[in-house]
């Protein structure tokens, strides 16, 4: 197995879905950490820093992937569809576009990614289930299938190919709880910092951790993000008291919804279909 280069810490970084919510966080979160940010989406970023470049690239460009991603400590891929959509579209950017990220740095000899995920990898385990990331996977929709076959293919890269590897399944990334939902899922702006540190700082070679608030009524367990160091400290009960309710079932509630899969089909496009609505 090919070992890579060591990581270089405050080095040189790219940031894919850069204009993206937490993309944007981040960049003003980490600011300090990094000598220089290369910024890639396919929305044009005007509002660079002065350690920042920005340069415009879809996920699916190979050739422009692998031209840029040189030179680089790591990688913080955030881009791809970030909701649920017709399959098609997300094998073609969640998937294949991933696929691009990931051999781009095998083939530059990019040592690092930290890679996005989401907890809607596992959101058809019930809401009275504990749920940590040796589990099977179990997708609320076609998203979440998307978001398992990249962890897949992550784990390949570091068993295979030596890419050191960052899976963070992240939960409701808001200001503050709204729905009875995020009293369990909800990831603070501050704990989405501490979580990507983590990701960026410490030594491993693949792990896959929940990047979720310490929420005393959160569902998914929080030891593999300790154990690289991630220790959110916020808590959804302490800021969304008001909230009243039960969640839904199972824990991607409303997204779990055949409707809310099959209304995004084209192929169903004429078809009727239960409707679904999104929870935040």
């Amino acid at each position: 197995m090919t070992r890579l280069h060591p990581l270089t810490r405050h080095g040189r970084w790219v940031m894919t879905g850069a204009a993206g919510t937490v993309g944007r966080h981040l960049r003003g979160a980490l600011a300090q950490r990094f000598e220089h940010l290369l910024l890639l989406d396919t929305a044009e970023i005007r509002d660079c820093a002065p350690h920042e470049s920005a340069v415009r690239a879809d996920l699916r460009d190979f050739a422009l992937l692998r031209e840029v991603l040189t030179d680089l400590d790591g990688i913080i891929h955030l881009g791809g569809i970030p909701d649920e959509a017709d399959f098609h579209d997300l094998v073609d950017v969640n998937i294949t576009g991933s696929f691009h990220v990931l051999e781009s740095a095998r083939i530059n000899r990019v040592p690092r990614v930290v890679y996005a995920s989401s907890n809607r990898a596992t959101g058809f385990y019930p809401t009275t289930q504990s749920v940590n990331p040796d589990l099977p996977v179990r997708p609320d929709g076609l998203y979440g299938v998307s978001k398992a076959a990249v962890e897949a293919l992550g784990r390949l890269y570091a068993d295979k190919f030596g890419l050191q590897v960052a899976c963070l399944r992240i939960g409701s990334f808001e200001p503050a709880p709204s729905t009875p939902r995020e009293l369990a899922t909800w990831l603070s702006p501050d704990d989405c910092t501490r979580a990507f540190r983590a990701a960026l700082d410490a030594d491993y070679g693949f792990v896959t951790f929940y990047a979720v608030s310490d929420n005393r009524g959160r569902w998914w367990d929080l030891e593999a993000g300790r154990a690289i160091g991630f220790n959110p400290c916020d808590d959804a009960a302490e800021v969304g008291a008001r909230i009243a309710g039960s969640p839904a079932e199972p824990q991607g509630g409303d997204f779990a919804s055949p409707g809310y899969t099959l209304s995004r089909q084209r192929h169903l496009s004429n078809v009727p279909t239960e409707t679904g609505s999104s929870q935040p």
